[in-house]
């Protein structure tokens, strides 16, 4: 895995999001954690088209804790099967780059 990642994760609502995020971040679990409100969903769920509206988690971490901090996310989360997507961060701002591995453990 990349040694910096970015993961979307959406949620039922800003509450659950913000509960999410800050268990992420003061455990250095993340070193950022967004929370965009108001995104429309739509997809199938067990055979049926759904809609709903949801928030949006963009978290920044390091690639080494993925597997941690999902499990976190698991936990939390009252999805059966939460989205908790991870993608590279392929380039960067080095020094924002550096603050993210300064601010997780």
């Amino acid at each position: 895995m990349e040694k910096h990642i970015v993961i979307f994760c959406t949620t039922p609502s800003r509450e659950v999001a913000v509960a999410i995020a800050e268990s992420l971040v003061p455990d250095r679990l993340a070193a950022c954690a967004n929370v965009i409100g108001g995104i429309s969903s739509f997809y199938t769920w067990k055979g049926e088209l759904c809609r709903d509206e949801e928030c949006l988690m963009i978290i920044k971490t390091r690639g080494e804790l993925f597997g941690r901090l999902r499990e976190r996310i698991e936990s939390l989360h009252p999805y059966e099967v939460p989205e908790i997507i991870a993608l590279p961060i392929v380039e960067g701002n080095a020094p924002y780059l550096q603050w993210i591995d300064d601010s997780t453990g």
